[in-house]
């Protein structure tokens, strides 16, 4: 890819140009008229683009937005001829970075080139910066032995081979967005940007200009053109958390984007063209979404392309310790107690917990754990998972209450069930004869029950 796009209509200037650029090392592509230079910003990204502004096939100006357009981060250079200053001060208002005027002093050139090049450096460090920081700051990495949650990796690292859709299903508090990002760092965009939205926390008013940014003077207050979340996430990769929260308004644009990679921004009338890969994830049933009229058929299609579906923690209880352990290397190190421990009694009030918020409810434990334990072992109090607060335990404390009325209520029931066989067990010393007993139900039944709810037990009892 070159670094430079020079757009000059005399021949020999342009080749003066080009012999001074590349003697500096820049890669430099040509383009004599501004029909040209819009053709190959369509298809190539530049550093820099260096543009007269009297131009045949259209002006400066033209090729300055459709740079614009192409890569916003990209430095914009005119050319003007003496006198004419004042167009030069035109073309800056509108997002050139520099002007020069003609004749040409290749000095000055070649400084300016300099200069915007660093400045493209420091905003790609700053990004990797961001990157990193979410990276030790945001959800530990991906861990995990049970053979549900090791299936739902291995699809993602499948996915991340090319560059399908994908939609991530699971509870709240599974790690969707932990395995978006694992995703995006497995897949050849893993250099260009990771760009997250959430469809469920931002109004619906102000939605689409989130995700697709606005012209100048689309709205009272739009001052100056604002490039959306879909334009930022060129080359990279555009995570739509809580997909089926996104308003029937908005689905219609949505499906054009993963189906043609284009949409105009808030108040234009351009169409622009992005490079990226989407992924989706949710926490709601999508079918029962298509079925009730709330979410559209073709977009749920187009976005289950490829499904990956995280198992709830729950279903994974010997990851408990793993994940657990993590947690606290994590949250110790961050206060300076790496010689904190989990008690054996810690150990087991976490394998008895439902985890009804998932690998999040788990994180948030042990972090409060590490704050308030004085001395080096955690044990149960420190946990608080049973405990009644000062203030009183809310619903919203122990269930998911996300999604739809019928979601919540398989959830409740799914955690009030599993709370009322473990506590049988733990009663009947782990006999699950005499635990069926005490739950009035058969012992299969309390077997068949055990494994669909994940939940490990004694020995099987007398039949």
């Amino acid at each position: 890819m070159a670094d430079i796009l020079v757009v000059e209509d005399k021949d020999s200037l342009r080749a003066m140009l080009r012999a001074t650029m590349e003697s500096r090392g820049y890669a430099v592509e040509e383009a004599a008229d501004a029909y040209e230079a819009r053709r190959r910003l369509q298809g190539s990204r530049y550093l820099v683009v260096l543009t007269d502004l009297r131009l045949p096939a259209g002006s400066g100006f033209d090729v300055l937005q459709a740079a614009r357009e192409a890569d916003p981060q990209a430095s914009v250079l005119v050319m003007t001829a003496y006198g004419t200053v004042d167009e030069a001060v035109r073309a800056m208002k509108e997002g050139a970075a520099d002007f020069l005027t003609k004749p040409v002093d290749t000095d000055h050139l070649l400084l300016l080139l300099d200069r915007a090049v660093e400045r493209r450096r420091l905003f790609t460090e700053y990004v990797l910066l961001k990157e990193e920081q979410q990276r030790r700051f945001g959800l530990p990495r991906v861990l995990g032995e049970d053979p549900a949650f090791k299936e739902a990796l291995l699809a993602i690292q499948r996915a991340a081979a090319t560059d399908a859709t994908v939609l991530i299903l699971g509870e709240s508090g599974t790690g969707k967005e932990l395995m978006a990002r694992t995703l995006h760092q497995l897949s050849a965009r893993s250099k260009g940007p990771f760009v997250a939205i959430n469809c469920a926390a931002i109004p619906e008013a102000l939605l689409e200009n989130e995700l697709f940014g606005h012209e100048k003077g689309a709205f009272t207050g739009a001052h100056a053109r604002k490039a959306g979340r879909a334009e930022l996430a060129h080359r990279g990769t555009l995570f739509l958390d809580e997909i089926g929260d996104l308003p029937l308004s908005l689905q219609a644009k949505i499906l054009r984007l993963v189906q043609e990679r284009q949409f105009e921004r808030v108040g234009g009338v351009q169409t622009l063209t992005v490079d990226l890969r989407v992924v989706a994830a949710t926490n709601r049933d999508l079918k029962e979404a298509v079925a009730r009229k709330e979410f559209r058929d073709d977009l749920f299609f187009r976005l289950s392309v490829f499904p990956v579906t995280i198992p709830p923690l729950r279903r994974r209880r010997g990851d408990i310790p793993l994940l657990a352990e993590a947690s606290l290397q994590r949250f110790a190190s961050d206060v300076g107690r790496r010689g904190l421990e989990l008690s054996e009694e810690a150990r087991r009030a976490l394998l008895d917990h439902s985890w009804p918020g998932n690998v999040r409810e788990l994180q948030n434990c042990i972090e409060r754990a590490v704050i308030l334990c004085d001395g080096d072992r955690i044990l149960p109090e420190h946990l608080r998972l049973g405990g009644a607060r000062e203030d009183g335990p809310t619903l919203a404390d122990v269930l998911d209450l996300s999604g739809t009325l019928a979601e919540v209520t398989r959830r409740a029931a799914e955690a009030a069930e599993g709370e009322a066989l473990r506590r049988a067990l733990r009663e009947a010393g782990g006999d699950r004869g005499r635990a069926a007993e005490k739950l009035g139900i058969g012992a299969s039944t309390l077997s068949r029950r055990m494994r669909a709810l994940g939940i490990e037990g004694g020995p099987a009892g007398p039949r």
